[in-house]
């Protein structure tokens, strides 16, 4: 077992226990959760077990840059953990993490139990290993804003249903409870798809250098090309309509869930696919 697989399994473990900690809370009945000096703790543990996973998995490999669906879902959300605990220290995020540690560990153990992949063409070049880099981290911002899209659904159904109460598990409208306000998930929302929008632009601009370099092409008509520049093109008109015309809401959610299923299509998906299932 190389040493990439045992660290992405033991951020796993981390996330996994202090998930299974923060949800035993609340089923005693505490109405909410907070990060404390161990919980910090526990959490660097498993963002540094995750990251040297990764580098391991995908930097060191000994055939070269090795680039698999898993890895790719993994650093993505190794990414929006990272973010979400630094923006914890100036905006009260707690509540959130109790279902990012369930998807951080889900996405960890993935990347432990499917590190294999292509190894990616050209991969000693520095300006691809540039767009890899910066390609990922638009996929992590991305992925994390559209979870967070999707909590925020989640809690405006029970802000606008409160005669369901009754009839949901007492567990899960406390967890729904425990989550910030939503005037302050939804400055949250748009700053995270702002610097994804800048992440993706970035990602774009070095992938066009790339491919004229490789390729002598600026876009080559693929399936990632294609699919990046909708995905660009979809973020893109969500904040236009945002500026110009106030879109919040339904409207935020669905060009979100659009632009990230272009995201996902562009690469994990295609990924997935192409290693997985043929």
């Amino acid at each position: 077992m190389s040493s990439g697989i045992v660290f992405q399994l033991l951020a796993a473990l981390a996330y996994a226990l202090l998930g299974v900690c923060w949800w035993r809370l609340l089923a005693q009945g505490q109405n909410e959760v907070r990060m404390g000096p161990l919980t910090h703790g526990v959490l660097v543990f498993g963002l540094l077990s995750q990251a040297i996973g990764l580098q391991q998995s995908m930097l060191n490999h000994p055939d070269g840059l090795h680039v698999g669906w898993a890895l790719a879902l993994s650093a993505a959300i190794w990414l929006g953990m990272l973010l979400f605990w630094l923006e914890n220290f100036v905006m009260k995020l707690d509540g959130l993490m109790l279902v990012l540690l369930p998807t951080a560990a889900l996405a960890a153990l993935l990347g432990g139990l499917f590190p294999d992949g292509p190894i990616v063409p050209h991969g000693d070049s520095q300006w691809l290993r540039t767009h890899l880099i910066i390609a990922l981290c638009a996929y992590g911002l991305i992925a994390i804003a559209t979870l967070h899209a999707l909590f925020m659904a989640a809690l405006d159904r029970q802000l606008h249903r409160p005669s369901e109460k009754n009839l949901k598990s007492g567990l899960i409208w406390r967890a729904l409870d425990s989550l910030p306000p939503l005037l302050t998930q939804e400055r949250l929302l748009f700053r995270l798809i702002w610097i994804g929008f800048g992440v993706l632009t970035l990602t774009v601009i070095t992938g066009a250098i790339v491919s004229m370099k490789t390729l002598g092409v600026l876009f080559p008509l693929d399936h990632k090309t294609v699919f990046t520049l909708l995905a660009w093109l979809t973020f893109g008109g969500l904040l236009v309509g945002r500026q110009t015309r106030g879109w919040r809401g339904r409207t935020a959610l669905r060009w979100t869930l659009v632009g990230f299923a272009f995201v996902l299509l562009a690469y994990s998906g295609s990924r997935f696919v192409l290693d997985v299932l043929l």
